[in-house]
């Protein structure tokens, strides 16, 4: 392989995942007000950038926001809307998108962060794979990326904005696969592919589930019912279950909610049948795919987007997907063959799905500042004084984690896996590497310790830390230090002097003392801290 001169930036943002592109604008934002010129910036895209700029946001076209969860009580007490008060630049993405609540258009997301991005000049390269980096030998920071095609790029600061951590790991840092900060690394989340319907109007849709429901809960309707059985694996005692589940406590149908721009689904109707049609349990290990319970986003030209796919994989599969720019493997795009049988068989005219896949989980570096635990966030995150944030998510295990219960239960721990949703505070720490000076991970591959990947995996935290870390960034840039220098407290003081911090509103549960236990249990001693 043949190398060129290196082309020299200030600061590169390797993988263009939302946070990461965030994380870029904030620091040419913020070197621009302190020096009144914009850095020289680059966002390196694993991806084709005519395909759509924003990782599974946007290629992958996962238009069903997951936002903050914030009590009732919450709110009122801090003055806080429906999802809290997220990241000031991630308010902004939001109305560039002209999202109203929770349905993103990834045509708008792709086109206003294209847009954000030219504002502060950075240039883009895309198709990258890492052939090497080069590193400092005497302080271990990162000077070069050297690519597969022969390119070279040099800067001073890096930012890596994959789901495995990519950059990082050609960097040598210490990182896990899946649950591995649980001592499962070969256990991780599914990946869905998301795919969008046309023709299939919501009135038809909510036809549809209500005469599904009807006929499943209905013990009478013989065919029905072997229906649900086939579904559940022919266990009598879980289809009778999910039967319960599609009624509420007066006996009422749980049938779909719709709001302006999505639709929630409460129960299992439409998949038990769609797995029926498929002759295939309804279980993620044992079907290897699944239809789920769908998050459904409701676009522009009627299009509804559906997140529900679940595909199994494991912990080497997902960094392997991810390596490989996320496209679907031929496993999956021959179940999404049979999704879109079905769909059309329901009233789609088309169904469509994305270009790559959503990676909810690849694992996590292992060597931060400040690594965060599930147990921490359950205590209220940061500390008041040092947070630039504050964020609240259950532990949210799509799919499961195989082998946790084993892995518990083997170590001692007998009490319920079910944990209070935590609503913390967060910083920059456990984004920012130690081995490695200049660099951080801005992703779920950050360095999220036992369940707290479970939260942490979700775009809008990320999008808070990566404004952090894009701050701190620029702090660094024009102050010539170390990335992993910069604190949480100099953060926070920009955001205040510019008007952009938060409502924080972490706060201690009394359930922290149990998954502390957990955790300590099932969490590598060397990992925990």
């Amino acid at each position: 392989m043949t190398t060129s001169q290196p082309r020299v930036y200030d600061l590169i943002v390797y993988g263009d995942e939302v946070p990461g592109v965030l994380a870029l604008v904030a620091a040419a934002r913020e070197v621009y007000r302190r020096q009144r010129r914009y850095p020289r910036t680059l966002l390196m895209l694993k991806g084709l950038s005519t395909d759509g700029i924003g990782g599974h946001l946007v290629r992958g076209r996962l238009a069903y926001l997951d936002r903050s969860h914030v009590s009732p009580a919450l709110r009122q007490q801090h003055g806080l809307a429906t999802f809290g008060e997220p990241a000031a630049l991630y308010r902004e993405f939001l109305e560039r998108s002209g999202v109203v609540s929770i349905g993103l258009d990834w045509q708008k997301a792709g086109a206003a962060l294209r847009q954000m991005l030219a504002e502060v000049s950075a240039d883009l390269v895309s198709l990258v794979n890492i052939a090497t980096v080069r590193k400092n030998p005497a302080d271990g920071t990162l000077r070069e990326i050297v690519l597969e095609r022969g390119e070279v790029y040099a800067a001073r600061q890096f930012i890596d904005a994959t789901v495995n951590a990519e950059l990082a790991t050609a960097a040598q840092v210490p990182k896990v696969d899946g649950f591995g900060t649980m001592g499962l690394p070969n256990a991780t989340l599914p990946v869905t592919l998301t795919f969008e319907t046309e023709g299939l109007t919501v009135t038809r849709l909510r036809q549809i589930e209500a005469s599904y429901i009807k006929r499943l809960t209905d013990v009478k309707d013989k065919a029905a019912q072997s229906y649900l059985m086939m579904a559940a694996g022919q266990d009598a005692s879980l289809a009778k279950l999910w039967r319960s589940q599609m009624v509420d406590a007066n006996g009422n149908p749980r049938t779909m909610v719709v709001g302006q721009d999505f639709i929630d689904v409460r129960c299992r109707a439409l998949s038990v049948f769609y797995h029926a049609s498929r002759g295939k349990r309804m279980d993620l290990q044992a079907s290897g795919a699944v239809l789920d319970v769908p998050n459904i986003a409701l676009l522009p030209g009627g299009r509804l987007s559906w997140n529900a796919l679940l595909c199994h994989v494991d912990g080497a599969e997902a960094n392997a997907l991810a390596r490989n720019g996320a496209r679907p493997s031929p496993r999956i795009l021959t179940e999404m063959e049979v999704v879109g049988r079905w769909g059309r068989a329901i009233g789609a005219t088309a169904v469509t799905p994305a270009k790559e896949l959503y990676i909810r989980y690849a694992g996590n570096i292992t060597d931060a500042i400040a690594p965060l635990s599930g147990a921490q966030m359950l205590a209220g995150g940061v500390p008041e004084p040092e947070a630039l944030g504050s964020f609240g998510y259950h532990f949210d295990v799509r799919g499961g984690i195989a082998g946790l219960g084993d892995r518990a239960t083997a170590r001692g721990y007998r009490e319920t896996l079910q944990f209070a949703l935590p609503v913390f505070n967060y910083g920059i720490g456990h984004a920012q590497v130690k081995s490695v000076p200049n660099l951080a991970v801005v992703s779920p591959a950050s360095a999220y310790v036992g369940v707290a990947g479970a939260a942490g995996r979700i775009v809008e935290l990320n999008v808070g830390v990566g404004q952090g870390i894009g701050i701190a960034a620029a702090i660094a840039l024009v102050d010539n230090r170390p990335l992993k220098g910069v604190t949480n407290r100099e953060v926070r003081q920009v955001l205040s002097t510019t008007g952009r911090l938060p409502k924080r509103f972490g706060r201690a549960d009394g359930d922290q003392a149990r998954l502390q236990r957990f955790e300590q249990a099932v969490v590598p001693r060397e990992l925990y801290a």
